[in-house]
């Protein structure tokens, strides 16, 4: 059996373990493994299992993982993102659905401390669903803005998909943090649009809460999330200004976040250790994909599979507007069923190398497939960020009614992504500042 024959095989069979429900990074090691073996020997094999991961675990960057996961959970733990509600609640009562529209700003607020949608999610869930449920939203409006709003946490800086992305097709980290704003921001204001404009046709969805807030109650909120809004601007401005490696950015925001919540006494020893323990969960879960998402390239470059698909896609002329769409549509289909960081690094070893020789720009490729596994996060029947708020509500609705109040956000999404795609300097303005 010839080497494409094997990595036509080995794909084969990791779908089908995908589909069983083997976690995604043990699926992608023992499929690369055992190619790597039938391609090159147990001996050779064996010798890149033993390296391959400390190659990869070792590099210096990746230490901001954990301290990007870090800060965010932190913040998360230390009950930082109740003033962000109530600042954007404060601001924005005026609007129509204005705790809808409040709970997508907080999170787009929150998620330049997390860098996780899910976190986001889950966040903004406690706070958000109990409000809006209490006066008298509909359930799936609700459920499905907070589902929506917790995605933008993929794209706002500091995204861990972008940087694990970086990593990965070796770019600059500080371009694509800068990147995936313009877009993060764009989908936030494309959610209040749709919120406002659906509740102006129907206003049973979100009853006006009559709410009196003087201008005193607005300045308060701003004083009680001032902190807040000084570690984004802090961190975020000496990564981007040159001051900070993104390595740095995240250790002196997890340092500064310890300082927030001990100034705002919402931090205690049993929150830090919750904190850590769900740093080091996620980090690893994140590293053992990763692994098996390197693994997954040398088996893949071995067989020569890369070259194959290259030479393919040359021959038979095929654009990159073919090309993207083809990706999106693969992209689309796994986010169905798989977490995003497990479709990323899955595809990428496939992806990166043809779109890099099509001459298409990475940087705006790596936002652009950001944001179609954002939309993966709400997708039936695998929506991560549905379940998330599933959780937080319980019994008080159906998971049917959540993916039901997903649908109209998933409308703004694909707009997005059109506007994305038809103006890509959305993406690529911000970034040729820092070149």
């Amino acid at each position: 059996m010839d080497s494409l024959a094997i990595c036509g095989l080995g794909l084969v069979a990791l779908l089908g373990l995908l589909l069983l429900r083997v976690p995604v990074g043990v699926a992608l090691g023992v499929v690369s493994l055992v190619g790597i073996w039938q391609i090159v020997g147990i001996r050779s094999a064996w010798g890149i299992l033993v390296a391959i991961p400390y190659d990869f675990v070792a590099r210096w960057t990746l230490s901001s993982v954990p301290m990007f996961l870090l800060m965010g959970f932190i913040c998360y733990q230390a009950d930082l993102t109740r003033g962000l509600f109530r600042l954007a609640r404060a601001w924005l009562s005026w609007m129509p659905g204005s705790l809808a529209v409040a709970s997508v700003g907080a999170a787009a607020g929150f998620s330049a401390v997390t860098g996780s949608s899910i976190a986001c999610a889950a966040a903004m869930g406690r706070i958000a669903v109990p409000e809006m449920i209490k006066a008298k939203y509909d359930k799936g409006l609700a459920a499905g803005t907070v589902a929506a709003a917790g995605t933008i946490g993929s794209m706002i800086p500091p995204s861990i998909i972008l940087l694990l992305y970086g990593i990965f097709a070796e770019l600059p980290i500080s371009q694509l943090f800068i990147a995936g704003l313009l877009p993060g921001l764009l989908t936030a204001l494309a959610y209040a649009l749709m919120i406002v404009a659906r509740v102006k046709i129907t206003p049973s969805l979100a009853p006006q809460v009559e709410v009196k807030i003087d201008w005193n109650e607005r300045i308060a909120s701003i004083a009680d999330t001032w902190p807040v809004i000084l570690l984004i601007i802090g961190v975020f401005g000496g990564l981007f200004g040159g001051v900070f490696t993104p390595t740095e950015a995240g250790a002196m925001g997890a340092f500064f976040s310890f300082i927030i919540g001990f100034a705002k006494r919402t931090l205690n020893l049993e929150k830090i250790w919750h904190a850590c323990m769900e740093t080091l969960t996620s980090t690893a879960a994140i590293f053992v994909i990763a692994i098996g998402a390197n693994l997954l390239t040398r088996f893949l470059a071995l067989g020569g599979f890369t070259d194959f698909i290259s030479t393919f896609v040359v021959e038979n002329e095929i654009g990159p507007v073919t090309m993207i769409i083809g990706t999106m549509g693969v992209l689309f289909l796994l986010g169905c069923f798989l977490d995003p960081i497990g479709i990323m690094l899955l595809t990428l070893p496939i992806f990166l190398p043809v779109v890099g020789k099509m001459g298409i720009d990475l940087i705006w490729y790596g936002v652009l497939m950001t944001k179609l596994l954002e939309i993966g996060l709400i997708t039936p029947p695998v929506g991560l960020n549905v379940f998330v708020i599933k959780g937080i509500v319980g019994d008080l609705m159906r998971t049917e009614t959540i993916f039901k109040g997903i649908m109209w956000f998933l409308v703004s999404d694909i707009i997005v992504v059109g506007l994305m795609i038809a103006f890509p300097g959305i993406t690529l303005w911000l970034p040729s500042f820092l070149q």
